[in-house]
């Protein structure tokens, strides 16, 4: 039996406890960027990307929910599709109930080859109630050159429905779209060779000039040479080293998880419509006063019943009565200085200032020079 000596054990277990002493010094003393992104998150790369299929094809087999006799291109589908098949019908005899024309959408990644499959989209177009238990004919799906690329059949599943009687009716989501989950079979790839480029093109969802040229440092700095440069504010163009070309999987796997801390102009969004209002990060304001007040007027008419006494010579007369209330809030002036994203909403809060009230406020802000960031209105 081997005893190894206690000096031994003890040095090895004393440089154990270095190495987890220096692992835990290096992952303290690492940056870590809360904002950071991944660049595969803001940025599209050149031949990476979807093509859009759309066909005209019949939905059959509803039950009575189909395109009536007003939809005059229905009627002459039907008709072709019968004559095609050796059948004869005439379309004004045609009644479509339980047929309705559609509109076929989908998206076909570069990256499919033919025999693959892919997920379409199918919406009414005529005046259809309901697609309900339909099944799509033979679609082809054409590009923007007009050659097919796919051809679309099967039967849809539908998020919703419809149904209702002569006095009431009940309806959930749009009956009239649905989906066909592997519902097209590719005929056709696209004819684009992803790894022949000569160099590769990254297109940034933000346009901002920091933004950029962080892209191409770090580009730069993990390939170890030049080779990144930026075209105009959002455009880096990558220029493959020789040890890529022909093989550029390995390069876009290394660089689409590099960590980019996105920046960009002050920004304040509004939407009217639902009252909702978002506030960028850096959102400043110079010193300035708000008060906020609303006056409030409401006026209730009623009408009074004047009832002569019992043998009396009078006659009952209606007599208009007006109730009028004032109401108007009284808010001080408060100053606003400098203010960061947190103590302008806590600012705007103090004030009473419902989400309506911060979007007059925050125009009015803006017309006074106060309010320093991109005022957009959607």
């Amino acid at each position: 039996m081997n005893v190894r000596p206690f000096n031994e054990i003890k040095w090895r277990a004393a440089q154990v406890c270095l190495l987890v002493a220096i692992l835990t010094v290096c992952g303290l003393l690492a940056p870590v960027d809360a904002d950071a992104a991944r660049l595969k998150d803001i940025a599209s790369f050149s031949g990476v990307r979807t093509n859009e299929l759309v066909g005209y094809g019949l939905v059959v087999g509803l039950a009575g929910t189909g395109d009536g006799t007003s939809s005059k291109f229905t009627l002459q589908s039907m008709s072709n599709m019968l004559e095609k098949m050796g059948v004869e019908a005439n379309p004004d005899t045609l009644k479509p109930k339980n047929v309705a024309s559609v509109m076929v959408t989908a998206k076909m990644p570069v990256s499919v080859k033919p025999g693959a499959r892919i997920d379409v989209t199918v919406s009414s177009l005529g005046d259809a109630k309901s697609l309900l238990g339909g099944v799509l004919l033979l679609t082809p799906l054409k590009g923007l050159d007009g050659r097919v690329y796919a051809v679309a059949q099967g039967s849809m599943t539908i998020g919703g429905f419809a149904t209702g009687g002569e006095a009431a009716a009940a309806q959930k989501n749009i009956p009239t779209v649905g989906r066909i989950p592997n519902g097209a079979t590719v005929e056709r790839g696209v004819p684009f060779a992803f790894n022949r480029q000569d160099k590769l093109v990254l297109n940034l969802s933000m346009r901002d000039f920091g933004t950029t040229m962080q892209v191409v440092n770090k580009i730069n700095a993990s390939m170890g040479g030049d080779y990144a440069r930026a075209q105009d504010v959002s455009t880096v163009e990558l220029e493959l080293p020789e040890r890529f070309r022909g093989n550029m999987v390995p390069l876009m796997a290394s660089l689409e998880n590099l960590d980019i801390s996105p920046d960009g102009k002050a920004r304040v969004v509004v939407d009217e419509k639902t009252g909702t209002v978002v506030l960028g990060q850096d959102v400043r304001l110079t010193k300035c006063a708000v008060a906020h007040g609303n006056l409030q007027i409401v006026v209730a008419e009623s009408e009074q019943v004047s009832q002569p006494g019992p043998f009396s010579d009078g006659q009952t007369v209606v007599t208009p009565q007006t109730d009028l209330a004032v109401q108007e809030q009284n808010n001080s002036l408060m100053l606003m200085e400098g203010a960061t994203l947190q103590e302008l909403v806590d600012g705007l809060n103090a004030i009473g200032a419902a989400p309506r009230d911060l979007i007059s406020i925050i125009r009015t802000l803006k017309v006074a020079g106060a309010l320093h960031a991109e005022l957009e209105v959607i």
